[in-house]
């Protein structure tokens, strides 16, 4: 496979890994675009919003988790795509990439390989406190998923 080819089968499993049952319960977006009007302007794969609870509290005690995909060492030494913003987060790449790199990857962040058509936990992420408030993660996720769904509408069109 090339690495287009495993980008897209990573990015496949980390959707079915986020939501595995389609559940309208589970709350994600892909490519979530901060500072998009700067110069520091950071975009992540996935974002998964999980409250606590529906409540206000619920709302504002949520956990957020971060997952960059990484398709091959060449990859993940790219400057993009190192954006630990949430308060779990996760590399999700091959197995092999992650022996050739697991001594750069910082003590917080997690790695998921592909296990068949599955994601496995190959190092748990830390708790690390999130660099954004809930308001904005919100804002930008809802941003992006109105993207996509906006993109699927135009391919429905035509």
């Amino acid at each position: 496979m090339n690495r287009h080819d495993i980008t897209a089968h990573l990015s496949k499993l980390t959707e079915k890994h986020i939501n595995p049952n389609d559940d309208t319960r589970v709350y994600s977006a892909k490519e979530v675009t901060f500072d998009y009007t700067t110069m520091s302007r950071i975009r992540i794969d996935y974002m998964q919003f999980k409250p606590v609870n529906n409540s206000v509290s619920g709302i504002e005690k949520a956990d957020v988790f971060v997952y960059e995909v990484k398709s091959s060492v060449e990859d993940f030494h790219s400057k993009n795509g190192h954006n630990f913003i949430g308060d779990f987060n996760y590399y999700v790449m091959p197995i092999e990439v992650f022996e050739k790199v697991k001594s750069e990857i910082p003590y917080f962040v997690g790695v998921l390989s592909p296990n068949g058509n599955t994601l496995k936990h190959v190092k748990n992420a830390r708790r690390k406190n999130r660099e954004k408030p809930i308001s904005e993660i919100l804002l930008m996720m809802f941003r992006s998923a109105q993207r996509e769904l906006i993109k699927f509408k135009r391919m429905d069109l035509e």
